[in-house]
């Protein structure tokens, strides 16, 4: 999906993820879902414009679909004080999909698996234990026994490996 990526990356601009160009993250997420098709491809490049970029969720509707629009603004942070409070919100509206927005879901532990990742080749244990410690609600939220396995099976590896070098 090129015009995703092209969109993403456009919309995004300068932002960075790390030390890296935030195409960085978003090649990574859409490579992990690169089996599971064209659809979650396109969905892995916008998960993060309507939340981090001045995109809307009508032009992602617009330009790639309303499905594809409704996975983006399911995996959009909610509005909060706190981490906390929009990782809250924001996991109960994940726990809420069903049917053709588990699609969304397949992207999430993508990016999240990406997430973790990042944090372990940059050695960002300070972020990596924020992951560890939302783990268990994020997994409650977004894990469907019949979704991509392999990609939760990694996820849960990579963070009880790294369990016992962290504070």
């Amino acid at each position: 999906m090129t015009s995703a990526r092209a969109f993403a990356v456009a919309a995004h601009g300068a932002q960075q993820y790390g030390s890296h160009p935030y195409s960085y993250h978003l090649d990574a997420v859409a490579a992990l879902v690169v089996p599971y098709g064209d659809e979650a491809v396109a969905v892995a490049y916008l998960h993060d414009t309507v939340e981090d970029t001045a995109a809307t969720r009508a032009e992602i509707e617009q330009r790639f679909g309303p499905h594809v629009a409704a996975c983006v603004a399911l995996l959009t942070d909610e509005p909060g004080a706190s981490r906390k409070e929009r990782k809250a919100k924001t996991y109960a509206k994940l726990a809420a999909a069903q049917e053709a927005l588990e699609l969304a879901l397949l992207v999430k532990a993508a990016d999240r698996l990406a997430n973790v990742r990042a944090c372990l080749a940059d050695r960002r244990l300070d972020l990596l234990q924020i992951y560890r410690s939302e783990q268990a609600a994020f997994r409650t939220a977004a894990w469907r026994p019949h979704l991509c396995q392999p990609l939760w099976a990694e996820l849960d590896a990579l963070l009880a490996a790294e369990s016992a070098t962290l504070p």
